[in-house]
Order: structure tokens, then sequence, then C-alpha cells
């Protein structure tokens, strides 16, 4: 485990290298990669080396892998191994996207339970005690089809490191409450450790979640978006200091926004590249301060750093931080439960352990 026993969830076009080293001036913990699939790092598509790409200070350096065939997956994090590409690889069965599900990966797959017994054990064979490999997962596909103890006990029994479950099944994305009762109960089924997901907005949900739960850490996700000082606040309640919290004014606010565009600059090697890629983080960072709409909009289309600076410079920059963000959901939300995309007959037979047909993704990040 790492120490605080915080991991920063993988977000597809989020937790790239940019984003994972403003994080980690924050606070101490885990910073897992957006996700890789496995072909295409097995093919060294040029997108997917981009992305397993870490800064020189970064450790451990932690690598999210996708996949469906027990051999590809094993071959990818041999290829890992022998050339030193990651110190831990966590792999992905939670993705709730249809484009993933509809193939029968991530969320989708734990159903099938021989097939994923394949695939964890294949990737840790693979790795062969050079690198930790864990697995991220959910409740299940629907409230008819939990599949997260079967899983937990599966992975555990494949010698994975820990097991970090997110306490909603796919049918109900981002809706809802995460259930932190299958957290719980999941981490009394196992020995090894058990991490909890959904629902982290504030350091003190993390505290919360491992007393209700007793579970060993936290995977946080969409809380941190546009609040990297999270990962301050976290380290600062698991040493103990559950009221050093980050309130910052909208004038660190808009220094944070800068020095992430910076970075994102940096990273993709072009600031106006590294610019537009900031703009989806735009709104989360001004979340709850008053901001005109045209000035939102401004931002919204943003092409230098210069742009940047002028547009900042001209809010009203005194304001606390609203209180109205604090604890507030952000990111990706949905309403309600939405029927899963599955392969035609998917649920039928769940120890069919048969790869589905074209369900390899040869692109990552997404």
């Amino acid at each position: 485990m790492v120490e605080p026993p915080v991991v920063l969830a993988p977000m597809a076009g989020i937790t790239n290298v940019a984003f994972r080293r403003l994080c980690r001036e924050y606070g101490a913990g885990l910073y897992v990669s957006e996700m890789v699939t496995s072909r295409a790092l097995v093919e060294r598509h040029p997108k997917t080396l981009r992305l397993v790409a870490f800064d020189a200070d970064e450790s451990p350096r932690s690598l999210q892998l996708y996949g469906v065939d027990p051999a590809v997956v094993g071959a990818a994090v041999r290829m890992v191994v022998a050339e030193d590409l990651a110190d831990h690889v966590d792999l992905n069965f939670g993705c709730p996207v249809p484009k993933v599900t509809r193939k029968g990966g991530g969320s989708a797959l734990p159903v099938k339970r021989r097939l994923f017994a394949a695939i964890v054990r294949a990737a840790v064979a693979a790795a062969d005690g050079a690198v930790p490999v864990t697995v991220k997962m959910r409740t299940g596909v629907d409230a008819e089809h939990h599949t997260y103890l079967d899983a937990g006990r599966i992975a555990e029994d494949a010698g994975v490191a820990w097991v970090a479950l997110h306490g909603r099944t796919a049918a109900q994305q981002y809706s809802g409450r995460a259930d932190w009762d299958a957290i719980a109960t999941l981490t009394a089924a196992l020995d090894i450790p058990v991490l909890g997901n959904g629902d982290i907005w504030e350091a003190a949900d993390a505290l919360r979640m491992v007393e209700q739960t007793g579970c060993a850490g936290v995977v946080v996700g969409r809380g941190c978006l546009g609040r990297p000082w999270l990962f301050g606040d976290l380290a600062a309640a698991f040493a103990g200091r559950p009221d050093d919290v980050a309130r910052p004014t909208l004038a660190e606010v808009a220094r944070v926004m800068r020095r992430h565009a910076e970075l994102l600059g940096e990273a993709l090697g072009d600031e106006g590249h590294g610019c537009r890629d900031f703009r989806k983080h735009v709104a989360w960072y001004l979340k709850g301060f008053r901001v005109g709409s045209s000035t939102r909009a401004a931002l919204g289309m943003l092409s230098s750093l210069t742009e940047l600076d002028d547009l900042l410079g001209g809010l009203d920059l005194d304001q606390p931080y609203p209180v109205e963000a604090i604890g507030a959901p952000r990111g990706r939300t949905t309403t309600g439960e939405r029927p899963v995309a599955l392969p035609d007959g998917w649920l039928d037979d769940v120890d069919d352990e048969a790869v589905p047909p074209g369900a390899e993704l040869g692109v990552s990040g997404g």
C-alpha cells in the first residue's frame, strides 16, 4: 500500500502527466495514468507510448491497463516489466462507457468469471513479482448482476496486491449515491486490502469512508477536478490533521489554473495545444465563483497563456472560496440507471471464457 492511502483514479483525458504533476505538488499518494489499452501498447501505437511517459521524478509510476484477452494483457504486462515502463499496473474493470461495455470490456467483464480470472492470472504471472498488479472494478453490471464479491475473491486468489471498488454498478454510471456498504462487505470478505471509491468530494468524506467501511484507503476521481489541492487536504487528514483544509481565494485558484495550463503546454510540447486541452478544466476550477458568462465563454476558447493571463487578471480575484462548492459533486453526472450496452447474449453464460470478438480496443486514453 501507499502512504498516505490515497490514489488518484485514472480518468481519460484528465490524469495525464501534467495533471498528475500538479496533484503531486500538493500531497503524496499514488497517481495513476490515463487508461492504456493492452493491444495498443503491445503494438506500440504512438499515442499510447506518449501516455506511458512519466516525469523523471514521478514515483511510483502507476499505469492502468485495459484488456479483454488474457494473452494480450499478459504480453502488455511483460512489456511493462521488460522495458521498465512503470512500477505498478492497475487493471481496468470499472469503465462504464458504452463503447467499452458493448464489447464486453470494462465493468461488463467481471460477470464472465472465468474470463476475468484468466485475465487477472495472466497479468500477475507476467509481472512475476517485479511490479504489483491491482484491480479496479464496480459492484456489477446492474442491480440484478452484482459481481464484486466473486471478482474480489478471484482477484485475491490470482495474487493481486489490492482491489479498488467503486460503489456503483455500470448501469448507475455516475448517478445516485455510491454504495459504501458494498465496500464494507468486500473489505470483510478479503484478506488483501480493499480501497473504496465513490462520492469522496472532501477529505472528511475519505475519513468517513474508512471509518464506515474499514477499507484500507481511498480512490479519488471526480472530487479533485478543478481542485488538485484536495490531495493536500487528504494527506493532512490521514496524518491526523482533518481541519487542515485548503479554501483558496479566486486569486489563488487563478494561479493554480495558470500553472495547470503551463504544465499542459510543456507536456504536449505546444503552448496552444496545452491551452486548448485546458479548456475542459475551466468550469471545474471556477465552480461557485462569480464570473461573468462572457469571461467564461472566452476562457472556453482559450488559445494562449497570454490570453489566459489577461482573462484571469480581469476577474474579481478577492472572492473567497465559495461555500456552495464545498462538498458539491463535480465532473460527470448522470440521472437514474440506464441499460448497459452489452454484446448479444453476454449474460446468458457467465462461465463462458471466450474472448468477445473485436473487444480489444486499439486506442488508449478513453
